[in-house]
């Protein structure tokens, strides 16, 4: 019975896009860049979809959301997530999560992340539940299965063509994979296979979206995942780690190559690239220009760089969490989400390209 609400609820949904004009013009939203944004991904961006889950990777207790107008609702940081910046500079609402949302509220847009999420099915087991990147999309394959054969593929077809399809997956792939002293991967695959495995699967996926209508992409890079309190724990001298940023680094390369294929060959797409390792390199090289003071420390957290263990339920945060650019052991501040979210909606070509996310609105 609840999938099948789901499922009308989902049809409700896309039922409006097709005629959001009016939509937009009743409640205020007349100057949204785009009808929608759907959203995959990760912890990153998850805002609640693993609430209900039996899932050790959840968010939706104090002091998470503490700066959140709300409070705790899923989302892994002390405020906005990237994708809530974007969703706003774009005209839209904050997007839903997928397992949370019904009828009116998914008007705009959906977010299916979910934390502990991979490109490869068997990452972040160890969180137990989570809905992979596979499941994601299957997610939002049932809907548009549904609504097309209620609607028609053209009028389907149209809305999902001007909407935003955000998509950030990766860093649990080595996080919560690669990098766990259970799993085998490591010893199966050096960086660039291990690189090439996930490109592969990744491509597979995105042209899953795009075969389903997708066609206005943002693919959020991963970061300097060397550099956040959770490794910085492990240093003995405190300093990034230079091992695990080039272990990233094929990943990072082999995605750009696959989006500029992408943007060469797949007619009436494109697909715009967040470099949030370049994001994150500027940071913390210019991070007192930028108002921050602390770079090596989670904000709430136990432990070396308060990394050891992330941010435990009531557990007292920093106060001047402004000045903080991790929250968490694994997580960003809001201050960074802003930031970062501001640069990718109107960035230059050192940090999003072809275009960024607002030249991707309005073509």
């Amino acid at each position: 019975m609840a999938s099948e609400f789901r499922l009308f609820s989902l049809g409700f949904l896309l039922f409006i896009l097709v005629n959001n004009a009016i939509c937009q013009e009743e409640d205020g939203t007349r100057n949204a860049l785009v009808p929608a944004m759907f959203i995959f991904g990760d912890s990153l961006i998850d805002n609640g979809n693993n609430n209900n889950l039996p899932s050790l990777a959840k968010a939706n207790y104090f002091p998470y959301g503490i700066d959140f107008n709300g409070g705790p609702t899923g989302r892994f940081s002390n405020g906005y997530t990237m994708v809530d910046v974007i969703a706003q500079l774009l005209g839209l609402p904050l997007i839903p999560p997928y397992t949370e949302a019904s009828g009116d509220q998914m008007r705009f847009g959906i977010n299916y992340a979910s934390a502990a999420a991979g490109i490869l099915d068997i990452t972040g087991r160890n969180f137990v539940g989570r809905i992979p990147f596979n499941q994601q999309i299957s997610n939002f394959e049932s809907t548009v299965n549904q609504i097309r054969s209620n609607l028609g593929v053209s009028d389907v077809g149209e809305a999902l063509a001007k909407s935003i399809f955000f998509v950030g997956m990766g860093s649990n792939d080595y996080l919560n994979n690669y990098l766990m002293p259970n799993y085998n991967t490591k010893n199966q695959y050096n960086a660039q296979q291990f690189a090439s495995l996930l490109v592969q699967q990744y491509n597979q996926q995105l042209m899953r979206l795009y075969n389903l209508g997708a066609r206005k992409f943002v693919i959020g890079g991963v970061g300097l995942m060397g550099c956040i309190p959770s490794i910085l724990a492990q240093s003995q001298n405190g300093a990034c780690s230079d091992e695990v940023n080039q272990l990233v680094l094929p990943f990072h390369n082999n995605v750009r190559s696959m989006l500029n294929n992408f943007n060469t060959n797949l007619p009436g797409s494109k697909f715009v690239y967040i470099d949030i390792r370049n994001m994150f390199q500027d940071l913390l090289t210019n991070y007192r220009q930028y108002g921050f003071s602390e770079i090596n420390n989670g904000c709430c957290g136990v432990g070396r760089n308060r990394g050891q263990i992330t941010c435990l339920p009531f557990q007292t945060p920093c106060q001047n969490r402004e000045q903080f650019i991790f929250w968490d052991a694994f997580h960003p501040t809001e201050a960074v989400n802003i930031l970062f979210g501001r640069k990718a909606f109107n960035g230059g070509l050192d940090v999003v390209y072809p275009i960024n996310i607002q030249q991707l609105a309005t073509l």
